[in-house]
């Protein structure tokens, strides 16, 4: 049983979904471009955002710098976002059978991430267990959340 959950801020129950994880703390361009390119492959599209305790211990103090139920909130209100949950769980849960724990149930017909994605083979064997297509996205180059808060800073 793994120690994640989903708590549903846009309930999709129904299987066959595209899936994608992250943290998505500033939406930008590159955000919305990855996801609308995810949809844009016709399977409706699931996100999975990391929780506050979860970023916290990844990035540092300062992150995230939204709370996750505004993050979702955000991400639901993209016209190509069919569903979206927090991802809730001790920060040293983040390995490959944790997500395949947590994402079973909703029986994902794929998992998409990013060219560069330090985790993507990790990301292609939970798909394969899984059952599910592995989708690996093209990056948006120049634009992160890391990039914006560094930008900020300079300011």
């Amino acid at each position: 049983m793994s120690s994640l959950e989903a708590l549903w801020v846009q309930p999709y129950d129904r299987p066959g979904a595209a899936v994608v994880t992250g943290v998505f703390d500033i939406l930008h361009v590159g955000h919305v471009r990855y996801l609308g390119a995810v949809a844009a492959r016709g399977l409706p599209l699931v996100v999975g955002v990391e929780d506050d305790p979860r970023v916290r211990a990844w990035k540092g103090p300062t992150r995230p710098l939204n709370p996750a139920a505004e993050r979702a909130e955000v991400l639901a209100a993209l016209r190509f976002v069919a569903g979206v949950f927090i991802v809730t769980g001790p920060p040293e849960a983040h390995g490959p059978e944790d997500y395949i724990d947590l994402l079973a149930p909703m029986s994902p017909r794929a998992l998409a991430h990013t060219a560069g994605d330090p985790h993507a083979g990790a990301r292609a064997a939970a798909a394969a267990i899984l059952g599910a297509d592995c989708w690996e996205m093209e990056a948006i180059p120049g634009r992160s959340t890391t990039r914006i808060v560094n930008a900020a800073g300079k300011g």
